[in-house]
């Protein structure tokens, strides 16, 4: 049994910095999305607090020689980090879901086991990719050198907090940087455990600083810091701007950013309609459509719409909702009720200008903070939530007469971060696959696989930059070309 009582959990505190846990004034209260409940609180770190965080992660960078112990060294303190995430699995799983979205079950079985693998990954780009040697003139030798940055942010979100952290962590420390991150708010304590093992592992204290807080103050101090050399950002293309612009008035520096999406799924009459309709359920069930890849907008010919739309039908039916301690839940809940609301919203207001609701189209009527899945046709296409990420378990259907439409239909004016195509013929895949303008593309499938060599990242301004992949090790690296006379 994975179940849990989530009254028992002794939860981290403050913020962690320099190798220890410091206090702070619990300042902003959370909730359970489960049930509701008040259950903790979040400290607020101060822009004296983020300075101690980045001081102490430039300290030991240069006490500790990080970026110039051997790769191998690095490659092996990062593997027992691995192995302790995976020794400390039950209790990580549970800090990562008693507040969350993240059911135990997956929890468990995905994000600590995916967060231990990113890991050791990362660690073994450490010894294995490194500059080059230019061709230049006889007379020359021509190098290019990379680099760590130095120290480096990054701040994650609160639907997978665990393995957006190791997204994160584990290319920024393999390519020699110390890091200060940032977790949401919502979802701190799993990334705090996470620090404290990797010290338990052996990493230098003050290599990895974790500060708790909101983006205002926070954020902002983070990401405007001047001993901040580079930042990764994972969340909303809001904040994204937000986080260009603050760093623009305090200087400048690279990011990677991996924004918001609102990614098509486009079924052709030859797809394997079966197949087709329990990836796209599956996609949007998957954290109640929490997801930044979430494929929210079904395109679908004509011909079959009828016949997807009655296998979308049974195929979003029969989640169990629940608490996320519990083990027998299939279905998570919205994080907030704020974000509940905002669902309910936009779902009544696409219902009101004349879509139809086949399945759902409201909240549960139990405790805590659940949305129904919810399957939408004959949207106007002016309505927002055709165009605006939902991050809710809601699925629009439209139809499409031939290829041309139907990329017409999945282009998008603002976002770009993923999209599915569902067909038989390789050659219309591959053709439909160059015409999309999405970072990712699934075809026959709508989720990522556990190959993390496949970068992620988006177009137009669902962000920039990638993870994941070599793309997110080099970018943790800069290079320095070294011309030599002989």
């Amino acid at each position: 049994m994975l179940s849990f009582d989530p009254n028992s959990l002794s939860l981290p505190a403050g913020h962690y910095i320099n190798g220890a846990f410091r206090p702070g004034p619990a300042e902003i209260e959370l909730f359970r999305a489960s049930d509701g409940a008040a259950y903790a609180g979040c400290a607020i770190a101060d822009v004296a607090t983020v300075d101690d965080a980045v001081e102490a992660a430039s300290a030991a960078l240069k006490t500790s020689g990080w970026g110039e112990v051997a790769p191998r060294e690095r490659r092996n303190l990062l593997c027992r980090w691995a192995d302790l995430i995976e020794a400390e699995s039950e209790l990580l799983a549970a800090l990562e879901c008693v507040g969350s979205t993240r059911l135990i079950s997956q929890a468990t079985r995905m994000d600590i086991a995916v967060t231990a693998e990113q890991i050791r990954f990362f660690a073994e780009f450490a010894d294995k990719e490194g500059g080059m040697v230019a061709p230049t003139g006889s007379e020359t030798m021509g190098m290019v050198v990379d680099e760590p940055y130095g120290v480096v942010a990054a701040i994650t979100p609160w639907n997978f907090p665990i393995s957006m952290a190791g997204w994160k962590l584990g290319p920024a420390l393999a390519a020699g940087n110390a890091v200060v991150i940032k977790p949401s708010e919502l979802t701190p304590f799993s990334t705090l455990l996470l620090a404290e093992l990797a010290v338990r592992a052996g990493l230098p204290s003050g290599l990895l600083n974790v500060v708790t807080g909101d983006g205002s103050i926070t954020g902002n101090a983070l990401t405007g810091h001047a001993r901040i050399a580079k930042v990764s950002f994972t969340g909303s293309t809001g904040a994204g701007r937000a986080i260009m612009g603050n760093i623009a008035r305090h200087g400048v520096k690279p990011m990677t950013l991996e924004l918001g999406g609102k990614s098509p799924q486009l079924v052709f009459a030859d797809a394997d309609l079966a197949m087709a309709a329990t990836a796209i359920a599956g996609s949007i069930l998957f954290n109640a459509g929490q997801a930044c890849v979430a494929g929210a907008r079904v395109i679908v010919d004509q011909r079959v719409a009828d016949e997807l739309t009655e296998l979308l039908k049974l195929a979003m039916s029969g989640v169990r909702p629940g608490p996320t301690w519990d083990d027998q839940t299939t279905f998570s809940p919205i994080v907030s009720a704020r974000q509940l609301e905002r669902i309910e919203g936009l779902v009544s207001s696409a219902v009101a200008a004349g879509a139809e609701a086949l399945i759902g189209g409201a909240a549960f009527d139990r405790a805590g903070y659940f949305f129904q899945p919810t399957l939408l046709t004959s949207v106007p296409r002016a309505n927002p939530i055709l165009s605006e990420e939902v991050f809710g378990p809601v699925l629009t259907l439209e139809t499409f007469e031939d290829e041309d439409e139907a990329l017409a239909l999945a282009d998008h004016e603002i976002y770009g971060l993923a999209a599915g195509i569902f067909t038989k013929d390789l050659s219309r895949a591959l053709r439909v696959m160059r015409k999309l303008e999405s970072g990712t593309v699934w075809i026959n499938r709508y989720s990522r696989s556990r190959d993390h060599i496949l970068p992620t990242g988006g177009y137009k301004q669902s962000g920039f930059g990638k993870d994941l992949g070599r793309e997110v090790y080099h970018a943790n690296r800069r290079q320095k070309s070294v011309l030599i006379q002989l």
